[in-house]
């Protein structure tokens, strides 16, 4: 039986909250070479295949409680694959190549707003004003990050069909957040469900790395681009989606969802330590922002009922 997720958040647990966003930027460091290496499709079916053949002894181990739920809940099995691996995967690196890192980060940060309102929308769950406040706060932080601490240059940002693409894939995240507070996904033992939607994501992903690869779509073949799709696979797909998972059904999916708006300093941590970037003054005052918003949202935050 899955463990009882109806105890108080542990110190573990809020490690693991905190890991979320380390792990999901480290998608940023690691696959920064590999978009131009490799097509963007072909990159996400390799992550997501290697990450399923990483977890079948997992599968294998708790086979008779995957067979269930993926043959009395084949859809939504198949919509988290969707959601998750197919749209954020995939999706999300082509969109890249047709926009900037700044625009992807801050567009991709309004998930955690996206989260609250399917939840406000579907569950009717309320939403606190210190919530509100937190998140507008963060937000700023990503904002003064992305533009630079000029703020006036939001109103000469271009958008292009990229920007469209990683929109949708926000919407995209903040569903599938919801949708693993159903009991059916709650059902199963993290790891299993983890395991299972990196399967239906590796299927789904299948025919358009296939279609890219027959037109013209590169694979990798230096040392360099395998060790950093080994990177995206440990780091930014097997332990960023099952901690991400772990944070949601802990926290709900509204406070799990608010790691996202921590991306964007970290990214810019992670960069200046690893690829020798410069921290500017501008960083700073994101960073405060953006950490005190996410506390001031989530800490001592009632946790949102159960259906």
């Amino acid at each position: 039986m899955p463990p009882k997720r109806d105890r108080p958040p542990r110190p573990v647990d809020w490690l693991v909250f905190a890991l979320v966003p380390v792990f999901f930027s480290s998608n940023l460091i690691f696959g920064r070479g590999v978009i131009g290496e490799i097509g963007p499709f072909i990159t996400a079916f390799i992550r997501w295949a290697g990450s399923t053949l990483i977890m079948l002894p997992i599968l294998y181990r708790d086979r008779d409680a995957a067979r269930l739920f993926v043959s009395k809940h084949t859809w939504l099995w198949l919509w988290l694959g969707f959601l998750s691996i197919g749209i954020c995967g995939g999706f999300v690196y082509w969109a890249l190549t047709l926009t900037t890192a700044s625009n992807a980060t801050l567009i991709y940060s309004t998930s955690s707003l996206f989260i609250i309102l399917l939840e406000w929308l579907f569950t009717g769950r309320a939403i606190g004003y210190r919530e509100i406040a937190g998140m507008a706060v963060a937000f700023a932080g990503v904002a003064a990050i992305v533009l630079r601490g000029d703020f006036s240059a939001l109103a000469h940002m271009d958008f292009n069909l990229g920007d469209l693409g990683i929109l949708v894939a926000a919407i995209a995240f903040a569903i599938y957040s919801v949708l693993l507070r159903r009991p059916a996904a709650r059902s199963i033992r993290p790891l299993s469900l983890f395991g299972l939607i990196a399967f239906s994501g590796s299927l789904l992903l299948a025919p358009p790395a296939l279609w890219e690869l027959f037109h013209g779509g590169l694979l990798p073949h230096t040392i360099s681009a395998w060790s950093k799709i080994a990177g995206i696979i440990l780091f930014a797909s097997l332990a960023a989606f099952f901690c991400f998972q772990h944070a949601v059904q802990v926290f709900g999916p509204a406070t799990a969802g608010t790691t996202l708006y921590l991306m964007p300093p970290i990214s810019i941590l992670m960069a200046v330590v690893f690829l020798g970037e410069s921290f500017e003054s501008y960083h700073g005052l994101g960073i405060m922002l953006v950490v005190g918003g996410v506390l001031l949202a989530t800490v001592g935050s009632r946790r949102p009922q159960r259906s």
